[in-house]
């Protein structure tokens, strides 16, 4: 991928814009305002009034046109419901701009991978947006795990209005995939899986197992209709256990420590205490970065897609 180059004259900042300000497209462009190395140009919004606070609230313009203000921008972060991903993205890949695209990629295979496509064959660069890889507790786990046996992840927590026109499957338990793919390094050879729906006309309780072709085994439960908040990833290797507190950003660590003289080794244990950091932030630090430099993102336009795929079969053998 190609490096974008400044937004003008006498000028090194990455011209962005944002299309889709809604409740998470106006953090994207408060972000975006508020990085020096950024030139927040512009975005698009399917209401005018929002459009425009969201545009006064960042100081930017706002565009009718995707084609108009793709001409403006070197990148792009696309916010906007799952299923206008490959309308909204199109117009700037086309033009070979750095597109971000919210999670999931798209709302079908087909879709995904002509997003996919339309980047490789314009030579822009695609970032998922796939926000936990960028939680400091993640990337912590990841550099303390070596090879995986089983993982067990749990994403739970009370019902709310957001995100209720998709299922639990492409809402929650897809952040949980992408890490789990990212963390076992193998493909999966079997899929198993169950879910309710209980509050929405969609899927709002699932339960999947992943099987891999190493042997290693994934058990994954996102749930929107519990009583309790709970996210947490636990990973059992060989002579050792990593467990993952999401909301309180600790890691619990149990190895196998020898004891001379025993009979047999005793099991330390140790909890780290992980320093935060904003994930949202460090995702679009990331992407312009990547941007800027035509480095790979973390998550690229592949990597969102076998998300996807593998969210889909687990939504296929729930039945939904």
């Amino acid at each position: 991928m190609r490096p974008h180059a400044p937004a003008g004259p006498g000028s090194d900042r990455l011209r962005v814009a944002v299309v889709g300000v809604g409740y998470l497209g106006r953090f994207h462009a408060l972000i975006y305002a508020r990085m020096p190395e950024v030139a927040l140009v512009g975005l698009v919004d399917a209401d005018p009034q929002r459009a425009q606070a969201v545009a006064a609230e960042a100081g930017c313009a706002v565009y009718d046109s995707l084609a108009d203000l793709a001409s403006q921008v070197d990148a792009v972060s696309v916010v906007v419901p799952t299923t206008a991903h490959l309308q909204a993205a199109e117009p700037f890949l086309r033009r070979g701009c750095a597109v971000l695209i919210e999670k999931p990629i798209a709302a079908t295979q087909a879709e995904g991978a002509a997003i996919v496509a339309l980047a490789r064959d314009h030579g822009a660069l695609l970032q998922i947006g796939h926000v936990e890889r960028f939680n400091a507790g993640v990337m912590a786990l990841a550099q303390r795990i070596t090879v995986p046996r089983y993982i067990e992840a749990q994403r739970m927590g009370g019902f709310t209005e957001r995100a209720t026109d998709v299922d639990v499957v492409s809402d929650l338990m897809i952040h949980d995939i992408d890490i789990i793919l990212a963390l076992m390094g193998s493909e999966i050879t079997a899929i198993s899986a169950v879910g309710a729906a209980v509050l929405t006309p969609h899927v709002d309780i699932a339960n999947a197992r992943l099987e891999f072709a190493n042997g290693a085994v994934a058990n994954v439960v996102a749930s929107r209709v519990s009583d309790k908040q709970t996210r947490r990833i636990r990973v059992f290797q060989s002579g050792g256990y990593l467990s993952l507190d999401f909301i309180g950003q600790t890691i619990d660590h149990a190895w196998l420590r020898e004891v001379p003289g025993a009979a047999r080794p005793e099991i330390a244990r140790e909890r780290l205490q992980v320093d935060a950091v904003k994930p949202l932030d460090e995702e679009l630090a990331a992407f312009v970065a990547s941007a800027r430099t035509g480095h790979p993102p973390l998550v690229d336009g592949a990597i969102g897609l076998k998300a996807l795929e593998v969210a889909l079969e687990v939504r296929a053998r729930i039945g939904c």
